[in-house]
């Protein structure tokens, strides 16, 4: 603590063994020096009034003169203002600053500790293993982050700016010098001639390998952070973003990947982490045996109970009720940090950091429930698992209870042995929710009424989120509709809906007959399997002609045959665009 105290005590500051680096005049200097008698007798924050007054003669207002002083002690980011927080330095007025705090900043102090700003690099000697090499890295990212945020004006100024990237450079040509003199490959370094990677590329590479080490879910994961990290200027920005877009190198081959998260304020924002294989190789690159996850899709291959849908739409591209898309939006801000945090502050939520949500889908077969179901899971990140509950039956006869349970048993291990947190999608479950046999009944309605209460209880305390689908909402005991948090109906796309789903689903590079109209086909009220389901007929019907043009006459055969054919006129069908 001695140059605090010499700083202190000096009765002529510009003596001071650390006058030279503050870089400003005398005045200026015996405010700092006035600021930091009060902080070591415990006063942390004082008020620019009381330093104008005690420091200079005025009459009347003449102090107000001496403002610009704070300023640019300010500016020059030795001191802070404590009632402004995170508002830029160069926003605030000197007007502003009368009536509020000021302490000192975090470089003064060191300053004061240390005598210098100057970074102080020990020798360079050869690194002895990876993780010396990753500390100096880490440092490099560290530096990189308090530059981004210097740069934004938030409490730091150019001079500070100027000090670290006079740290960085000489930390970074430090890295260059030891690895000149290291004989042992360094992982990371092999890895990143292996990938090509540039610097860019790097940076944002070490900023999650150093979260991963951290162990924690920090700022760096976030796209917008990684991007102010690795760029210059506002224009940088812009071209940086196609890094961690998808089709980038980096997401291409398999190297990060992303979380996308609907934050409460309606908006989406990435969260970026190292691919599992990548992480292991770079935590434990002296490990023989190469650590790998068991992949879900592999493990569903090997039994019979589920299905493994591959989603290849999200929830953008499915056309839903306005209701229907609020109830999703609601749900998924469940993940949105803040919203469980406050969950978690009512108790409403344990410490469980994932969606928990039983989903009813009602509406008549082929409305898009399933398509659904599926373009949440992508939406999401999530993989699905898919059962089809009518089979349940033919499947288990005589054996419900148990067999009930291994639904959820099985699909709990595959969850466990992928370590992932799927869907679990129970597709056509009218039986297992419509109303129970009343009375004794038959062997078959005694069955039928165990194998429900079963799959109640599994309903009960099942974790995660489940999907059930089901035609006919009003047959639904309602002891299953109670353990339900949401029932969302599908219904028939109207006519603007329909001429959006034709517009989508018939082909772009075909030919089309002169003066054809998609208002004539969105007239006809179809859903959209049905559009799906005549486009392709046709399709079929136009491709073996010699000359393949697509016609009005040909669509309206179509659509003849398919209202004709249905037992129910105009069925409900699932739509996309």
């Amino acid at each position: 603590m001695k140059y605090l105290i010499n700083f202190i005590e000096a009765k002529n500051v510009t003596k001071a063994k650390i006058f030279p680096h503050l870089k400003c005049n005398r005045q200026e200097a015996k405010i700092l020096q006035y600021i930091c008698r009060r902080f070591v007798k415990g006063i942390e924050e004082t008020a620019v009034l009381d330093i104008l007054q005690d420091n200079f003669e005025y009459e009347g207002y003449d102090y107000l003169n001496h403002l610009s002083i704070i300023k640019k002690l300010m500016d020059m980011g030795w001191i802070v203002q404590i009632s402004f927080g995170q508002i830029k330095v160069q926003e605030v007025s000197k007007l502003e600053i009368l009536n509020t705090s000021v302490a000192p900043t975090m470089s003064l102090i060191r300053l004061l500790e240390e005598g210098s700003l100057e970074i102080s690099l020990p020798d360079i000697k050869p690194y002895t293993d990876h993780l010396e090499y990753l500390q100096d890295q880490f440092d490099v990212i560290d530096l990189l982050f308090q530059m981004s945020n210097s740069k934004q004006g938030f409490l730091e100024t150019s001079l500070s700016v100027g000090r670290l990237k006079s740290k960085l450079a000489l930390l970074t040509q430090r890295i260059v010098e030891r690895l000149k003199i290291t004989d042992e490959p360094i992982v990371v370094e092999e890895f990143f001639k292996e990938k090509e990677f540039d610097e860019r590329e790097k940076k944002i590479f070490l900023a999650l390998l150093k979260e991963e080490y951290a162990g924690g879910e920090g700022q760096l994961r976030d796209m917008n952070v990684l991007i102010e990290l690795i760029s210059v200027d506002e224009y940088d920005k812009i071209r940086n973003r196609a890094l961690l877009e998808d089709g980038s190198r980096l997401i291409n081959d398999k190297i990060i990947d992303y979380e996308e998260i609907l934050n409460m304020f309606g908006g989406i924002s990435r969260s970026f982490y190292l691919q599992e294989e990548i992480l292991q190789k770079i935590i434990h690159p002296n490990k023989k045996k190469k650590v790998t996850k068991l992949k879900l899709d592999k493990l569903v291959e090997e039994q019979e109970l589920f299905e493994y849908l591959t989603p290849t739409t999200d929830l953008s591209d499915v056309v839903l009720h306005p209701k229907t898309r609020e109830v999703l939006n609601t749900l998924i801000k469940q993940v949105d940090k803040d919203v469980f945090a406050k969950l978690k502050a009512w108790g409403i939520k344990d410490k469980r950091k994932g969606i928990d949500a039983r989903i009813i889908f009602y509406g008549h077969p082929g409305t898009g429930k399933t398509m659904t179901a599926v373009s949440l899971a992508k939406t999401l990140k999530r993989p699905i698992l898919s059962f089809d509950c009518s089979k349940i039956l033919s499947m288990y006869v005589g054996e419900s209870e148990k067999n009930v349970r291994k639904i959820f048993d099985d699909f709990k291990s595959l969850s466990k042995k992928a370590k992932v947190d799927p869907i679990l999608l129970l597709n056509e479950a009218d039986q297992f929710l419509s109303s129970r046999s009343q009375g004794t009944g038959s062997s078959a309605d005694k069955m039928h009424n165990q194998m429900q209460n079963i799959f109640l209880e599994q309903i009960e305390k099942f974790e995660g989120i489940l999907i059930a689908t089901t035609n006919l909402l009003d047959n639904i005991d309602k002891a299953f509709s109670r353990r339900f948090n949401y029932k969302i109906e599908f219904k028939k796309p109207g006519k603007k809906q329909r001429k959006r789903l034709w517009h989508f689903m018939l082909p772009e590079k075909a030919d089309y007959e002169e003066g054809f109209e998609v208002e004539e086909l969105a007239r006809h009220e179809l859903t959209g399997g049905q559009i799906d389901l005549i486009v392709r007929n046709t399709a079929y019907k136009v491709a073996v002609r010699e000359e393949s043009v697509f016609s009005m006459k040909d669509f309206l055969e179509e659509i003849e045959k398919e209202l004709g054919a249905s037992f129910e006129g105009s069925k409900s069908m699932g739509f996309k665009v």
